[in-house]
């Protein structure tokens, strides 16, 4: 069978806390989520966790929790999932990218250091720049924070990737160097529950808009209302949400599973070290970590020397025959047609223009074997030596 590049892990303690609550009062809007946001905040060392249908609609209230709207513009990284930057268009802002680092494939601090300086002289500074932590490694966030402070915009992490890591020792998702910080809990991440997402802050304000805005933006708190209460059934609609709410039952598997994050961080830390010595004589760019992190370890992803696009074809689709599940991580969002029409020149972003040809995601997740790795690592020399 194929070896998928990720794969969930569901263990029987998991099915245990699912169960618990199939046999109990509540299964959407219980007692479970709001021990898994306390849990998750604990853990990132956070004020703050609001738990939401998928990392997405975290994404979009964390843009309107911060007033992003017409007439805005919002800047993230061009190698990511495209919600990174679909989340602003929601909002009715404009997006830009800012090109990558060659090494770590974040976005690139000395990039958005000098596109800064142009927007300020243009009067087009961004309102708010989302960093995206690919592969779970998080970005130089520290000399992003320093812009923000001189140039004024707001930070939203996407650290979709990046739960169970760590940036200057510190849990990512403590939001030290941020407003908001995201993560996403869909099967392939590093934890699950099912689908689902968080945003964290240490902003009381911006807590109460972000779970406002993930449920139709009503409250039952008669502190909040614009007139005194009519009765115990009343409540008030008071700005235009949506439903944007996590079930008890996704609530209990992310809780469970967060028992475990450190363990199986720590698993797929060992597995890309055993890439790391499987590729050691082999002709392919590994990953780079920064020394100041400690990767959520979400991607594996080597890049093809002196590659185009013929060969990077070549080489994806001999390992996808070899059933290997490889992926791309990401076409540079820039490059989808609905965002071409926006008028993006990609000679803009020339890092990412050679990652887009060169970078290959290899499978990684907890139970992948050394036996499977064995494969995987011949299958990649055979692949680029054809």
């Amino acid at each position: 069978m194929t070896i998928p590049y990720g794969r969930h892990s569901i263990s029987p303690a998991d099915r245990d806390a699912v169960l618990e609550v199939l046999n109990s009062d509540f299964l959407t809007q219980g007692p479970m989520i709001p021990r898994f946001e306390q849990a998750l905040a604990d853990y990132c060392k956070s004020q703050y966790a609001i738990v939401t249908t998928n990392a997405t609609a975290a994404l979009h209230i964390a843009c309107l929790a911060l007033d992003v709207g017409p007439g805005d513009l919002v800047w993230t990284s061009p190698i990511t999932f495209v919600a990174s930057a679909n989340c602003a268009l929601y909002c009715g802002a404009e997006v830009d990218f800012v090109d990558i680092d060659p090494n770590s494939y974040n976005m690139s601090v000395s990039s958005l250091a000098n596109k800064l300086a142009a927007a300020k002289v243009a009067n087009r500074l961004p309102k708010v720049v989302i960093p995206v932590h690919l592969c779970g490694q998080p970005c130089e966030m520290q000399e992003i924070y320093a812009l923000s402070l001189q140039y004024g915009f707001r930070i939203i992490e996407d650290a979709s990737h990046a739960i169970g890591g760590l940036y200057k020792n510190a849990p990512i998702g403590n939001c030290a160097y941020s407003d908001i910080t995201i993560f996403s809990f869909h099967p392939v991440k590093i934890i699950t529950t099912g689908e689902g997402g968080a945003a964290l802050t240490n902003d009381l304000k911006l807590a109460k808009r972000l779970t406002s805005l993930r449920s139709h933006g009503i409250t039952r708190d008669a502190a909040e209302m614009t007139h005194p209460s009519e009765g115990p059934w009343y409540y008030q609609q008071l700005e235009l949400g949506f439903n944007y709410r996590m079930t008890d039952l996704q609530a209990a598997l992310g809780l469970s599973q967060l028992q475990r994050l450190d363990a199986v961080v720590a698993r797929r830390h060992v597995l890309a070290q055993r890439y790391n010595e499987l590729f050691a004589s082999i002709n392919i760019k590994q990953p780079w970590q920064h020394p100041d992190s400690y990767s959520g370890m979400h991607l594996y992803i080597i890049r093809l020397l002196d590659a185009h696009k013929s060969y990077h074809r070549r080489v994806f689709e001999n390992l996808r025959e070899a059933e290997i599940g490889v992926n791309l991580h990401y076409i540079p969002v820039y490059r989808q047609p609905y965002y071409a029409r926006l008028g993006f020149n990609p000679e803009d972003f020339p890092e990412a223009e050679k990652y887009g040809i060169s970078a290959i995601t290899l499978p990684l997740y907890p139970e992948l074997t050394d036996t499977q790795q064995v494969h995987i690592a011949n299958s990649v020399l055979r692949a680029i030596n054809e």
